[in-house]
């Protein structure tokens, strides 16, 4: 157990950024597979834009690495380019 006010405090904030982070990736990722889910490009687009701002948003808080980050908004748009 932390010894100090400060480490306790840390533990404390820990936790809560940590089921922020999980709560917004999880959210990320199902906005992904609702996406991944569409089939017309109508649909599709304006849900990219969303996706890709998420995306962007994990990244910069190093909640995911910015590479995966941009890797998966590469897939997807090549994804909703490829649909008729």
């Amino acid at each position: 157990m932390a010894n100090h006010k400060s480490a306790i405090k840390r533990i404390r904030a820990n936790a809560t950024k940590r089921l922020r982070n999980r709560y917004q990736a999880k959210t990320t990722r199902n906005a992904i597979k609702k996406l991944r889910g569409t089939t017309s490009k109508e649909e599709a687009t304006p849900l990219l834009a969303k996706v890709s701002s998420m995306l962007d948003r994990l990244a910069k808080k190093n909640v995911i690495h910015k590479n995966k980050a941009a890797n998966n908004k590469s897939k997807l748009t090549k994804f909703v380019n490829g649909l008729a």
